[in-house]
């Protein structure tokens, strides 16, 4: 089966760091996409980073684009992303995805689209204090 675990989440005050993981198995790794989604209470599940085969393409949402980086080691099967000047605005419950339905001629929109991805992990919370 499809496996995917975060890990890395914790408290910590507003301009400081964090580094989540997501370990995957049960599937090629190196030919999916995989991307984090992160909800806070009360608000709709939303993108904040993707990333392509090999790295070959990544994708921020504007909210962060700066201030995270999305990046995988193919060796060890796992996905990370890089939380750096941390706001309490990045509240929220993180969760690593992959799809085995966007491809290389998708639509932008699609890697940005929580109904495309198809397999989730079970996410990991990030506290911001401020």
């Amino acid at each position: 089966q499809v496996q995917l675990v975060e890990s890395g989440g914790g408290l910590v005050q507003a301009g400081g760091s964090l580094r989540l993981s997501c370990a995957a198995s049960g599937l090629t790794f190196t030919r999916f996409p995989m991307a984090w989604f992160r909800q806070a209470p009360g608000k709709e599940r939303e993108f904040v980073a993707a990333i392509r085969r090999s790295g070959a393409s990544t994708y921020y949402a504007d909210s962060v684009k700066g201030r995270f980086t999305i990046l995988r080691d193919n060796a060890k099967n796992t996905v990370y992303l890089q939380m750096n000047s941390l706001k309490s605005e990045d509240t929220a419950v993180y969760y690593c995805a992959t799809s085995t339905t966007i491809f290389v001629n998708s639509p932008t929109i699609s890697v940005t689209t929580p109904g495309r991805y198809d397999y989730w992990g079970q996410g990991t919370q990030v506290t911001v204090s401020s």
